[in-house]
C-alpha cells in the first residue's frame, strides 16, 4: 500500500507540473501576441486574421518557390498594412502643408502702417501700426483690411525677400473691412483666388502673416462655421486657426493653396490677442477689391430707406421710419410706418440684418422684399442702386 500510495503522489506531482507548465506556456503566448499587437497597433483578432489570409494565399501557389513568394510578399503587405498608415497619413499632410506654405508665402506681404493720431488735449501724434496683405495682381495691386489701411498716412510693404516699397491706397470699403493698396513693382507673385463658396465646416485652413511685426507666420486650424455677422455685415468665416494682432489683412487658405478669405478680426473674451478668428469669403474681397480697382472705390447697393431700431410695432421686423423720394424702395411702393420683416426669404429683425442682407447683392440686383402694413402682408421687388454720395 506504501508504494502504491507513493506511486499515485508522485503521479499527481507530475500532472500538476505539467498543468503548470502548459498554463505558463499558454500565458506566455498570448503575452507575446498582446505584445506584437500594441507594437503594431492593431488587435489580436488581426494578427490571426492576417496570418490566416497569408495562410491561405500561400497555399495556392503551384510550386514551393511560388509559395514562399507569396507568402513572402503578403507577409510585407501585413507590415504595412500594420505600420503605415499612420505614418503615411501624417507624412502627406507635413508634404502638403509645407507645398501649401510654400505656394502662398511669396505673396503675402508685412504693411507697416503710419497714422496720425488726436489725443484729449488736442495733440496730434504719429502713430505705428502693423498689419498683412495679399498680393492681388502682379503689378503691385495688394489687398488688406481697411481697418489696417484705410486711415494711414503713411504705408510700406515690406515683401516676403525682404525688400521694402512706398505703398499708396487706392480705396477702401468700411463696411466689408477691405482696402487696395498699390506699390510700383511689377513681375509679383499674385495669390491664387477662390472663387466659390465649395468650402465647409470642418475643412483644414492656413492663417498666414505678420503677428506681432513677425514676417510669414504661419498657424493652422479648421473652418469653425460659416455665415457668421458679427461687426461687418458679410457672410463671415470662423476658424479656430491663430489670428493675432499683425494677422489682419493676411489671407485665410485652403489645402489647395487658394486664398478663401481674408483675415479680419478677432473675438477673445480673455483681453488676449488670440481667440476666435474670422474672415471675410474670397469672393466677397475679389468683388470689392475690382470696384476699388476699376472706379476708386466700391459701389455698394442702396435701396433709399431709413429705419427705426426702436421702433415697437408688436411686429419682428425693421420698422421703416422714411423713405427716400426718387429711390427703389418709393417706387416699389414701400411708404413710412411699413415693416419689412424678410428679404428674398430671410427673415430680418432689426436694421444690421437687413443691411447685411442688402450687401449681400450687387448694384443693378433685385431682391424680394416682404412688407407688413397694417393688417396687410405683401411682397415687392426692388431693383437696388448705388449708394449715393454723402
Amino acid at each position: 500500500m506504501s508504494t502504491d500510495s507513493g506511486f499515485k503522489s508522485f503521479f499527481i506531482k507530475g500532472l500538476i507540473i505539467i498543468l503548470i507548465a502548459i498554463i505558463f506556456f499558454v500565458i506566455g503566448g498570448i503575452s507575446m501576441l498582446g505584445i506584437l499587437a500594441v507594437v503594431n497597433r492593431v488587435t489580436i483578432v488581426d494578427l490571426f486574421r492576417k496570418n490566416t489570409e497569408a495562410e491561405e494565399q500561400s497555399v495556392g501557389q503551384s510550386t514551393e518557390e511560388n509559395s514562399v513568394e507569396q507568402s513572402t510578399g503578403e507577409q510585407s503587405n501585413i507590415a504595412s498594412d500594420i505600420d503605415a498608415p499612420e505614418g503615411f497619413i501624417l507624412a502627406a499632410l507635413d508634404d502638403a502643408i509645407s507645398k501649401v506654405v510654400e505656394e502662398i508665402t511669396p505673396s503675402v506681404v508685412n504693411i507697416g502702417v503710419t497714422v496720425k493720431t488726436q489725443d484729449i488735449f488736442g495733440r496730434i501724434y504719429e502713430e505705428e501700426g502693423i498689419g498683412s496683405g495679399v498680393i492681388y495682381t502682379e503689378d503691385g495691386y495688394i489687398i488688406t483690411n481697411n481697418h489696417v489701411a484705410g486711415k494711414a498716412e503713411k504705408l510700406v510693404v515690406t515683401l516676403y525677400d525682404g525688400s521694402e516699397y512706398p505703398a499708396v491706397l487706392v480705396g477702401s470699403e468700411e463696411n466689408y473691412d477691405v482696402a487696395v493698396i498699390k506699390i510700383e513693382k511689377d513681375g509679383l507673385k499674385a495669390a491664387d483666388f477662390s472663387t466659390d463658396d465649395g468650402y465647409k465646416v470642418g475643412d483644414m485652413v492656413i492663417a498666414i502673416g505678420s503677428p506681432y511685426g513677425l514676417q510669414q507666420s504661419v498657424t493652422m486650424g479648421v473652418i469653425s462655421a460659416i455665415g457668421r455677422d458679427i461687426t461687418i455685415p458679410v457672410n463671415l468665416i470662423q476658424t479656430d486657426a491663430a489670428i493675432n494682432r499683425g494677422n489682419s489683412g493676411g489671407p485665410l487658405v485652403n489645402s489647395s493653396g487658394e486664398v478663401i478669405g481674408i483675415n479680419t478680426l478677432i473675438l477673445s473674451s480673455s483681453g488676449e490677442n488670440t481667440g476666435i478668428g474670422f474672415a471675410v469669403p474670397g469672393n466677397t474681397v475679389i468683388s470689392i477689391a475690382d470696384q476699388i480697382i476699376k472706379y476708386g472705390k466700391a459701389k455698394i447697393p442702396y435701396m433709399g430707406i431709413r429705419m427705426d431700431p426702436y421702433s415697437n410695432t408688436g411686429i419682428t421686423g425693421v420698422h421703416v421710419s422714411d423713405v427716400e423720394p426718387g429711390y427703389p424702395a418709393e417706387d416699389a411702393g414701400i411708404r413710412t410706418g411699413d415693416v419689412i420683416t424678410e428679404i428674398d426669404g430671410v427673415k430680418v429683425s432689426n436694421p444690421y440684418e437687413l443691411f447685411a442682407q442688402v450687401l449681400r447683392h450687387n448694384v443693378g440686383d433685385s431682391i424680394n422684399i416682404t412688407v407688413n402694413r397694417g393688417e396687410d402682408v405683401f411682397e415687392v421687388t426692388v431693383t437696388l442702386v448705388e449708394t449715393p454720395a454723402e
